[in-house]
Order: structure tokens, then C-alpha cells, then sequence
């Protein structure tokens, strides 16, 4: 088999046509949809999601799972806001305290799979409803607004004609792709969600990097938080619900599989375009959000169907 046909029969590779095909349909469908102010639109729409689908790259390749990164977006949201109007903070001093709230939250889940060895499905199923109880516990059904101007320009502002919360999904892109393909840790990711027990006979600090990838999961998550409330001029404590299922769909769509050992953010990406306009196509298009679910899951169905079907191919 030439080194062509396996880099078509690659799941990034028909991810990628998939994308193409998918944006011509909706493109002809409406002509709003290719306009450059909707194309932008959707990208601010989708930085929370793609934030935190970057570490959730790593945790599944892991072989791992984090369910409770919606909640921990919900609990930051909260905690900004009660810093900020109810403890009488500087808005910059309550930033820095939720992502380090967030931090400590990923860490404290990295801790109880490492070190207490709970599988992490009921590791971050657990800490998912005790971060959201937390959130409704302490906003008491209270929202918080009136931020300042200056705080909005993260969220709705844009920078050499591009959203500002852009250039920082960009930047968390960019440093995880380089960090999974480049670096000794990125290779013990891969080891980990291979054979956690081989890489572990082979002297690979695999607690230490399965604890800094949920504690980078917690962080990430927190400016995700940031980033929404600085988007929407408010805070709630059930922002984030469900942002977990979108996370994980986004991540699997793009190649990672949920077994471990297998995956790359660059799929990740793909995966979270090809999500989201599909959401904005059937929504210009007159689908309702239940329709526009369904196509989702079909498309990830034959998206992964299609991939096992050519890696089989390709090792005959």
C-alpha cells in the first residue's frame, strides 16, 4: 500500500472531505451561510466548546474520560461573579481566583483517579454532580451582571477583525497540538492509552501526567467560563450543562478513540467545524435543534463506521 492511500484512508483525511462535502450542501443551501460576519459568528459560538476539547484530547487518549468539565465551567461562572459583586473583588483578582478554583477542581479529580485508582467515568460522574451542587448551592438561583466594558471585549470584541476569544483558541490549538505530537509527554500520553501497565513497568511517570492532564482539563474548563461569561455579560449557575456531552462528541468525531492510545487535536478541530456548521447550516436551513441532533449522531455514526472500515482495509 503506498504512503498516498494511507494518508487518504486516515479518519483526519475522510473527516476532511466530509467537511468539504458538508460545507458545499449547506452553502448551497443559503446564502448567509458562507458570509464572512456568520463564518466569524460561529467561531465566537464554538471557542468554549473547543477550548475545552483540547485537553479532553489528551484525557481520552489516556484511555480516560472527564465528565465534570461542564460543571466546573458552571462553578468558575458562579464563583466570578461572587468574587467580583458579592465579595467586592477587582474584576482581574476574580479571574485569577476561578481559574485557580477551576485548577484546583481538575486537579482534585486527577488526585482520585491516580492516587485512589476510581475508574475516571465514576470519578468525574461523581465530582460533575458535587461541582454543580456547589455552583446552585452558592448562586442560590442568583445571576450576576453588569460587568464592565472592558471585560466584554474577550467575549464579544474582536482584534485585527477577528474574535478576540479566537486568538486564544487558537493559541490553546496550537500549544496542545505541539505538546501531543512533539513532546516526551505527548508520546507518554500515547504509551498511557496503549498499555497504561507497560508504560508503567517502563518507568513512564504515568500518575504524574494523567494528574497534570485532568488538572490542565480543570483550567482549561475555568477560562472556558471566563471566556462565556465575558460572552453573555452574565452568570448563572447552569451554564455548561451538557457542554460535556458536546466536548466528547467533538473529541470522538475527530478520530480519538475512546479506548486510548489513538487520536490527534488536529482531528479534534476538524471534528468541532464540522459540528458546528452543521448546527448553523440546519439552523438557516429551518431544522430544529432536536432534527439538527439527529443528523449529528448520524453523521458521527458514518463518520467512524466509514473510518474502522478503511483501517481494516489497511492492515489487510
Amino acid at each position: 500500500m503506498t504512503a498516498m492511500t494511507r494518508i487518504l484512508i486516515r479518519h483526519e483525511a475522510i473527516l476532511g472531505i466530509l467537511f468539504v462535502v458538508v460545507l458545499i450542501a449547506m452553502a448551497s443551501q443559503n446564502d448567509r451561510f458562507l458570509t464572512t460576519a456568520n463564518l466569524l459568528n460561529q467561531a465566537r459560538l464554538m471557542t468554549e466548546v473547543g477550548l475545552i476539547a483540547i485537553p479532553m484530547t489528551f484525557v481520552i487518549v489516556t484511555g480516560g474520560i472527564d465528565l465534570s468539565v461542564g460543571s466546573i465551567l458552571g462553578l468558575c461562572a458562579i464563583l466570578l461573579g461572587v468574587f467580583w459583586q458579592n465579595l467586592g473583588l477587582p474584576l482581574p483578582a476574580a479571574i485569577g481566583l476561578s481559574l485557580a478554583a477551576g485548577t484546583a477542581a481538575g486537579f482534585a479529580n486527577g488526585l482520585i483517579v491516580t492516587r485512589f485508582r476510581v475508574p475516571p467515568l465514576i470519578a468525574t460522574l461523581a465530582t460533575l454532580a458535587l461541582y454543580r451542587g456547589l455552583a446552585e448551592g452558592i448562586s442560590q438561583a442568583r445571576s450576576v451582571r453588569g460587568y464592565p466594558d472592558w471585560f466584554a471585549v474577550l467575549g464579544r470584541g474582536d482584534f485585527l477583525g477577528i474574535p478576540t476569544q479566537l486568538w486564544l483558541f487558537a493559541l490553546v490549538a496550537a500549544l496542545g497540538i505541539f505538546i501531543l505530537r512533539f513532546t516526551t509527554f505527548g508520546r507518554t500520553t500515547y504509551a498511557i492509552g496503549n498499555n497504561e501497565a507497560a508504560a508503567e513497568f517502563s518507568g513512564l511517570p504515568v500518575e504524574r501526567t494523567k494528574l497534570l492532564i485532568y488538572t490542565a482539563s480543570g483550567f482549561i474548563s475555568a477560562l472556558a467560563a471566563i471566556v462565556f461569561v465575558s460572552r453573555v455579560s452574565t452568570t448563572r449557575s447552569d451554564m455548561g450543562s451538557g457542554i460535556e456531552l458536546e466536548v466528547i462528541t467533538a473529541v470522538v468525531l475527530g478520530g480519538t478513540s475512546i479506548f486510548g492510545g489513538r487520536g490527534m487535536v488536529i482531528g479534534t478541530l476538524i471534528g468541532l467545524c464540522l459540528m458546528q456548521i452543521l448546527q448553523n447550516g440546519l439552523s438557516l436551513s429551518g431544522v430544529r435543534g432536536d432534527g439538527t441532533t439527529v443528523v449529528i449522531g448520524a453523521v458521527l455514526i458514518v463518520a467512524v463506521l466509514i473510518s474502522n472500515l478503511l483501517s481494516r482495509f489497511s492492515s489487510d
